[in-house]
């Protein structure tokens, strides 16, 4: 009985070397670690663009012969075109623009019985803007030189046009859109100061003519930067 258990102990013991030696000759699977979600760039607004913008606007002129401001109104259409630099989430830019404008007003009074026209065919600004980039949304403040033509008409006189050299202020927000493309809106207030239409407008040696526009604008532009 004792040969038999001890013969029975020998075999377990064999049976565990040979278990153990077989498990250590297991290759180890291998551990793979899932890729790193892909990392999608800022959006960089640095570079040159050009583009095309409409809107309307509406304001006031005064002639010193009418007792009270008018109001005017019209549309507007042109071209824009910018360059932008970027500095971490800052962005400072240039831009500059050409409008075709229709907008213009009537106003009557004692020494203008027929209506003191006044109207605008073309602006141009040029401004600086600044902004705080959001990835691809852009808010900015913009400001700077503004200049234009103001025509002064009353019936049975000449009328007179000058250009005028003012400022304009105002703010808007820029949003990128796929490719280059981005899409704006935006607010500026212009004044254009005045001048004297005097003997052109009634045969007074002095009728000064001012006006100041207020417009809201739409935009697209294409960048030539590398944006995304």
């Amino acid at each position: 009985m004792f040969r038999i258990f001890i013969a029975g102990c020998l075999a377990v013991a064999a049976l565990a070397m040979t278990s153990g030696a077989q498990a250590a000759d297991l290759s180890v699977a291998p551990l793979y670690k899932a890729p790193p979600a892909p990392v999608t760039p800022a959006y960089n607004w640095s570079g040159f663009y050009l583009g095309l913008n409409g809107g309307g606007g509406w304001g006031r002129s005064n002639w010193d012969t009418s007792s009270d401001r008018f109001g005017t109104s019209g549309g507007l259409v042109g071209g824009t075109a910018g360059y932008n630099w970027q500095f971490g989430h800052a962005v400072l830019g240039l831009e500059g623009d050409i409008d075709w404008t229709n907008i213009s007003g009537t106003g009557t009074s004692t020494l203008c019985p027929a209506g003191c026209t006044t109207s605008e065919t073309w602006l141009s600004t040029v401004r600086g803007r600044a902004g705080y980039a959001f990835g691809g949304v852009l808010p900015y403040v913009t400001g700077g030189l503004a200049a234009g033509d103001i025509r002064a008409a009353t019936p049975g006189f000449a009328g007179a046009t000058d250009t005028n050299a003012g400022w304009t202020v105002g703010g808007g927000i820029e949003f990128a859109l796929p490719g280059n493309w981005t899409a704006k809106a935006e607010y500026l207030h212009v004044d254009l100061g005045r001048f004297n239409c005097g003997v052109n407008c009634n045969g007074l040696p002095t009728d000064n003519v001012s006006v100041h526009d207020n417009l809201l604008r739409a935009g697209v532009n294409y960048r030539f930067g590398w944006g995304q």
